[in-house]
Order: structure tokens, then sequence, then C-alpha cells
């Protein structure tokens, strides 16, 4: 039901990156664009996306720097291809809970698609959050204005909630926001605590309610 899964992300970037990409056998480009991308998020764990650099990429994938090439031609592309993919997740959610008409529930729904579709792209959703300030100005813009829509969306449905709390709807979904971007962000922590998304996603939930629904 997630508009993008760890399958299908790599036909979506292949399609939607056709004019750039110069492998036209689709099944080695998907490969490949796999290759690249895991080993991008394993480097930019280990030694910073800023200090990487495309030889390191070469290495890890074990792709020649021609054939790199043929997929991106600077780390700008990988970042840009990278930050698309969660700009395309994030804007895709809100048609999951089209036909939720309580606010509450819609909210409920909002938040645990946030969490499942950030649980399936982990890698994607922490390097925008953690790499998004190396990135090239535009980039970062585009990043900023992804996270403000979320924002704004979930403030629209909390704004619908009768007898709500009093204060802005778009601090209380800022609030929200940081409660469900600590998952991604900090896996480690649940992880040692053996905690399971939907572990996570019913307390969030949870905590949601007891404030906006008392």
């Amino acid at each position: 039901m997630t508009p993008l899964d760890g399958a299908n992300v790599w036909a979506y970037l292949l399609d939607h990156n056709a004019e750039r990409i110069t492998v036209k056998r689709r099944k080695p480009a998907l490969e490949n664009l796999e290759r690249i991308f895991r080993a991008t998020f394993k480097l930019a764990n280990d030694v910073g996306f800023r200090a990487m650099n495309l030889r390191d990429l070469c290495q890890e994938t074990g792709l020649s720097m021609g054939g790199l090439y043929g997929y991106i031609s600077n780390k700008d592309q990988l970042a840009e291809m990278i930050e698309d993919v969660v700009r395309h997740a994030t804007h895709e959610m809100p048609r999951l809970s089209d036909d939720v008409a309580d606010p509450l529930d819609k909210l409920e729904a909002l938040i645990r698609a946030s969490i499942y579709v950030s649980e399936i792209l982990q890698p994607w959703f922490y390097f925008v959050f953690m790499d998004s300030r190396v990135l090239q100005a535009a980039q970062r813009t585009t990043a900023k204005e992804s996270e403000l829509y979320v924002q704004a969306l979930f403030a629209g449905v909390i704004a619908q909630i009768p007898q709500r709390p009093e204060g802005s709807p778009e601090m209380q979904a800022a609030h929200i926001m940081a409660t469900f971007q600590d998952w991604y962000v900090k896996r480690w922590k649940y992880r040692a605590a053996d905690i399971s998304p939907d572990q996570f996603a019913d307390s969030a939930v949870r905590l949601m309610r007891a404030y906006l629904a008392p």
C-alpha cells in the first residue's frame, strides 16, 4: 500500500531519471542503481557524504568510473535523487487516508503512514534529515519545503479537530512530526529496546490522541 518500497524504489529512480541514465538495459540498470545507493548510504554513515567521493563509490560498488558515469556525473546528482525519493514518498502518503473522514482517525492514518514509509525507506529519510546541510542551496530549499508540506498537512487536519487544546495547529503538528522523526533518526535506541514499528506507531498514536482528544 505504500507509494514506494524496497523493491520498486529502483524502478522509480530509473524511470524518473531516464534522460540522465545512459544504461538502457533495464535489469542491470536496476541492479546497479541498488548497488550505487546502498554504497552511498554506507559511505555517508562511515565517512560522511561531504568527505566521500566518486572514487570511493567505485571501490565500494565495484563499478568503474565510466560505469558510474552511466548513472550519475557528480555527488550532487546522488543527493538530488535521494531527496526526490523522499519527497515523492512523502507527497504520496495523503492518498492512503483520502477516504478517512474523522480528523483524529485521519491524523492517526497519517502518523502510521509516516512511520511505516520511513521504516521501509529508513536510509533515504535518514540521509535527507542528517545530510541536507551539505546539499546545494536549491536542494536544501526543496528538502525544507517538503518537510513544511508535511507539517502543513498535519496542521490542516489538527485544525479540524473539535474541542482540541488551545494552541497553534502548526506547532502541534511540529511536535507530532518530531515524535516520529525520532524513529528513523535514532533507530539504535529502539532496536536495543526491541521495539517494533507497530509498537512505536501505537505509542505515537496514543500520545497524539491523549493530547488532542483527552
